[in-house]
């Protein structure tokens, strides 16, 4: 058993987690790659963005030294273009749509053009925007993550005063707390969030939480409207015996401490086991090893070919020296003195019959163990079901249910993000807080402007 920390040197740890995705170095670097774009009509990249950011326009921008109006172009659509342009799978959106594909030549590096845009913007503060004035509505939010922001700025720009209640101390939800930190760190999570807050009219009031600090019937009778971005909930447990050995911990909770606290700081296994194969659990893989975590494998019930992350994200974690096994599904976790052991799993085969568009896993009956210290579980999360049924809010197994204008079965309460589709990507998040924003203006009788 080696759960320890101060592994690395500070310069190594600095290294594991700078920027895995660096910006150009320069506009000249910047413009060579934009003017490579074929500048599209009716261009896929565009229909493939959940925000549909006119990426053509934002690139012949860049092009011709328009850079101020290149960010107006994202931020318009996308008022976290910065973020999203760092996390978003491009692979599968914009760049996986880029004609270029077709040619078998490099699409558009799309995101990296977003990024040097809307860096500028944010570096130099330029305010994009113009509120209109205040109107006297009150609109209250839950959650200043990427859907309740979203719908914040919207809201404010359209002369709505808007105050957010934010369960925890910073705002930016998974952006600020749950991805790698060599994607985005807090310091940029920071500066987007207040980026965003900038435009006036918006109030966050951090350590609040639904339930607890503040109550639904409060909001209600306090604000013309509200909106609810709380996000998804607690990380799913696996149901196994042993999931309560020392060692054992959420992915969630594993990232939202290395994002909180010093690297060093962190506690990390020798030989240490990741639960699932989505986004969260490529990046608790991938930072455990840059943790200092001597071998890392990642254990997935179906086969590669049904993975939820894109092959990118895989890509990260075979080059940073995770180990996979497919087709292996936790059964037991064993312990000395209180403390995980062993992993043991069942090795899985596929049904041959698909159930809502995917093959089942069926356990074969064999079993195998693999020698751990520490075991981190990203086998998903689940909704907030406990708070929505206090709430008295219509919802299928927590995730709440909204009608096609994003209201909820209460009237004047509205909901988007990852408590209504149960956790997609940080983009979908800001469009529904877009959305939102809009049926919350026509609710209001206010007239929706984006410009």
């Amino acid at each position: 058993m080696n759960i320890t920390n101060n592994r690395l040197s500070k310069e190594q740890y600095e290294q594991n987690f700078a920027d895995i995705h660096p910006p150009f170095e320069n506009k000249t670097a910047a413009q060579v790659e934009a003017n490579r774009c074929l500048f599209c009509y009716d261009a896929p990249c565009t229909k493939s963005c959940p925000t549909d950011i006119d990426v053509p326009k934002f690139i012949k921008q860049i092009s011709t030294d328009n850079i101020k109006g290149s960010a107006h172009t994202i931020l318009s659509s996308n008022i976290m273009g910065a973020g999203c342009s760092k996390v978003c799978p491009v692979e599968k959106l914009c760049e996986g749509a880029c004609v270029y594909n077709l040619l078998e030549e490099e699409p558009i590096s799309i995101a990296k053009l977003q990024r040097y845009s809307t860096q500028k913007a944010m570096e130099n503060n330029w305010q994009l925007f113009q509120r209109k004035p205040s109107n006297g509505k009150k609109v209250a939010i839950v959650g200043a993550g990427p859907a309740g922001l979203s719908c914040a700025h919207v809201l404010s720009r359209n002369g709505v005063d808007v105050t957010i209640y934010e369960k925890e101390s910073k705002g930016g939800g998974l952006m600020t707390y749950g991805i790698a930190a060599y994607k985005v760190t807090p310091k940029f999570c920071e500066d987007e969030v207040n980026y965003i807050l900038s435009i006036g009219g918006i109030e966050i009031k951090y350590n609040q939480e639904l339930g607890k600090n503040i109550l639904m019937g409060e909001l209600q009778k306090n604000y013309d409207a509200v909106f609810l971005g709380i996000g998804v909930g607690v990380a799913r447990r696996l149901g196994i015996p042993g999931e309560s050995f020392e060692g054992v911990e959420d992915a969630i909770s594993f990232i939202y401490n290395i994002r909180d606290k010093n690297y060093s700081l962190i506690p990390i296994g020798d030989k240490v086991a990741v639960i699932g194969m989505g986004m969260t659990a490529i990046d608790a893989a991938t930072q455990a090893k840059r943790l200092g975590a001597k071998k890392v494998t990642l254990v997935y019930r179906r086969t590669e070919a049904e993975k939820p992350c894109t092959d990118v994200e895989l890509d990260i974690a075979k080059l940073d020296g995770c180990e996979i096994i497919w087709l292996a599904a936790p059964k037991e976790i064993k312990g000395e003195n209180g403390k995980v052991a062993q992993l043991i799993c069942s090795k899985m085969m596929l049904s041959e019959t698909d159930t809502n568009g995917r093959k089942t896993p069926i356990d074969t009956g064999e079993i195998f163990s693999l020698d751990v210290d520490m075991i981190i579980k990203a086998a998903g999360q689940i909704p907030f079901e406990e708070l929505v049924d206090m709430n008295k809010m219509e919802n299928k197994n927590g995730k709440l249910i909204i009608d096609t204008n994003y209201s909820t079965n209460i009237k004047g309460v509205f909901a988007g993000g990852d408590a209504v589709n149960g956790g997609k990507e940080v983009v979908d998040a800001v469009q529904a807080g877009k959305d939102g924003a809009s049926s919350i203006l026509e609710y209001l009788n206010l007239t929706f402007n984006l410009i």
